[in-house]
């Protein structure tokens, strides 16, 4: 049996425009994919959002009709909602430090580290900090799209939607979240989805990459 490779996973992946309503996503392999969002890399180490998983089929009708009736959420089996950290506070922040301080010891650069980062953070205006939250969001769902796609499970980022539709739906402005981006999860309906026999379109090395010696 010949083992797949990063680039075989990648090149099986793509944007699923129409998924199987009939077949649902096994529970750990969602779970492979939280995991790898869970892992994904942060700025600091803060890991300023939270990962909302939704089954829930009324819900995700609600949620269906603030993104312009995208069907792959309500045909996959689940929908993941990446919600930033609406700001950073001296509380947030704290948390984080904390973790620190239980995993690797109670070590002066550390609280020097994070009391820096307080110091540099918490003045500036809530929306840049958001911004800068919602940058975080994208190197998980970086990691959670080749999860999925590693895992064999069809998944489509999606940033048309409602973000404040959504945010209500879900109860995030009292949470201090704000919804930055969706990732329907589910297979792909291979007789009904016209992207699926097209080929995969991307930019040549020579055109992307620029290599300074």
């Amino acid at each position: 049996m010949t083992t797949k490779t990063l680039s075989d996973h990648l090149n099986w992946r793509y944007a699923t425009k129409k998924m199987d309503p009939t077949k649902a996503v096994p529970q750990e392999k969602v779970d492979a994919i939280i995991e790898a969002a869970r892992m994904a890399p942060t700025s600091s180490g803060t890991q300023p959002f939270e990962l909302i998983v939704v089954t829930n089929p009324e819900i995700r009708e609600q949620i269906a009709k603030a993104a312009g009736g995208q069907a792959q959420i309500t045909d996959g089996s689940h929908l993941l909602v990446f919600a930033a950290w609406d700001n950073y506070t001296d509380d947030r922040i704290d948390d984080v430090a904390q973790l620190n301080i239980d995993a690797r010891g109670d070590l002066p650069l550390i609280h020097d580290y994070y009391n820096n980062l307080k110091a540099n953070y918490i003045p500036r205006d809530s929306e840049m900090n958001y911004a800068h939250a919602a940058r975080q969001v994208y190197i998980a769902l970086g990691v959670a799209l080749v999860a999925a796609a590693e895992q064999e499970v069809d998944s489509t980022p999606m940033e048309g939607f409602d973000p404040d539709a959504v945010d209500a739906i879900l109860g995030l402005r009292e949470r201090g979240l704000r919804s930055v981006v969706l990732m329907p999860l589910g297979y792909r309906d291979v007789g009904g989805d016209w992207l699926l026999p097209m080929g995969k379109v991307r930019k040549s090395l020579d055109t992307l990459v620029t290599i300074i010696d």
